[in-house]
């Protein structure tokens, strides 16, 4: 176990054994993710292209012998929250980390699976909002936790398929299912191309001499908050005025067939060849082919900027500053849902020093501060420690 991890799982047993005074039966971690490329895609039934990363949720839990869910959330100064399995929870609106548990909860015994009381401990090392998805990470070990309390073993395609309704029916948020994918589905030293429409999984392997930057812009997004669930109701409405299932299914000819108004259009159009990008992205990985990556990933981030709408002028700076330090040996873009997060690069390892450097000679958040650098290796999925 490295020491990120070691201090993680520290933090959350001492966080269980404070409050319910004994150790906890069992620890689940489940990490969170960077999108190499593939942005709103997912839910439009098309590919993407992330990694699991190395900052976490983890989840200590024991048994009740009730039916209450006693949950401390170590990262909000051991905040409580307590519900019980029947009947089913509701919102929880003064305390909305609460909801990613109580979701996953009710979501798990939608699914058909029995539950029992639990004792819950929560503590994870993924920057809030960076866009690094700590909420499906949360979701994906909140669940595992509770099944494998109760004896029960799911696929983990399952599992993130039951985490995505969670979110999207409980929390607000209508995501679509490569977040909680790739944090139960990870595979080490791998990206995956993943079809989301089928679930079927690629592996994509990334060099050892490869490394994934990720930086933090310093604008803190929120989903629910922002316009994501309106860029999904734009790309349906694309979707059924060319008469297809998904954008999945559409081209750029059905596009300009359809006539649509400018916006809508924009919209379809980012979906359409950024699917087309993710595929060739996967291809230029596995000839590991960093200057046409860089490419793509920039066409990627323009297309993100201009034609759909999501980032946010610092974030449209750092990428600048990042795709200008790296040359053609690699590229940034902005990763995650938009409106701010982090943006992620990819370069040779003997790059980082440098790159590094330049980010923090040039940019400063738009707080003051010296952004927050992460360098990543593609990590495992969710795991009972």
């Amino acid at each position: 176990m490295n020491v990120q991890d070691q201090a993680l799982l520290d933090r959350v047993t001492t966080s269980f054994a404070v409050q319910f005074g004994h150790a906890p039966d069992l620890v689940v971690r489940a990490p969170g993710r960077v999108n190499l490329i593939g942005e709103h895609t997912d839910y439009n039934d098309g590919f993407v292209l992330p990694c699991a990363i190395g900052p976490a949720t983890m989840v200590a839990i024991s048994k009740r012998d009730d039916d209450k869910v006693d949950v401390v959330a170590a990262d909000f100064d051991n905040a409580r929250d307590m519900f019980a399995l029947t009947p089913p929870p509701e919102r929880n609106l003064s305390q909305p980390w609460a909801d990613y548990v109580r979701g996953m909860i009710f979501a798990i015994q939608n699914a058909g699976c029995a539950l029992s009381g639990a004792k819950i401990a929560i503590a994870g090392n993924l920057p809030k909002g960076a866009g690094l998805s700590s909420s499906a990470s949360l979701a994906v070990a909140v669940g595992k936790a509770n099944l494998a309390l109760n004896g029960t073993d799911i696929d983990n395609s399952r599992l993130a398929q039951i985490a995505q309704k969670a979110e999207c029916d409980f929390v607000g948020t209508q995501c679509g299912i490569m977040d909680q994918l790739i944090s139960a589905q990870g595979k080490a030293g791998h990206a995956l191309l993943i079809d989301c429409r089928s679930l079927k999984l690629t592996d994509a392997p990334i060099p050892d001499d490869i490394a994934i930057m990720i930086v933090h812009s310093g604008v803190t997004r929120g989903l629910v908050d922002g316009h994501y669930n309106a860029r999904r109701r734009q790309c349906e409405a694309a979707a059924a005025a060319m008469g297809v299932k998904a954008l999945r299914d559409a081209n750029l000819n059905m596009l300009a067939a359809a006539r649509l108004d400018a916006v809508t259009t924009a919209r379809a159009r980012h979906v359409i060849t950024e699917n087309q990008r993710t595929l060739a992205a996967a291809d230029a990985l596995a000839k590991s082919d960093l200057a046409a990556l860089g490419m793509l990933m920039a066409q990627s981030h323009a297309s993100m900027r201009n034609d759909f709408e999501i980032t946010v002028p610092a974030m449209d700076d750092l990428v600048a500053l990042l795709q200008n330090a790296i040359g053609n040996q690699g590229g940034a873009r902005m990763t995650g849902g938009g409106f701010g997060g982090a943006a992620v690069a990819i370069m040779p390892i003997a790059h980082v020093a440098d790159v590094q450097a330049a980010i923090q000679k040039q940019y400063v958040t738009p707080d003051g501060h010296a952004p927050l650098i992460m360098v990543e290796r593609p990590g495992p999925g969710v795991a009972i420690l």
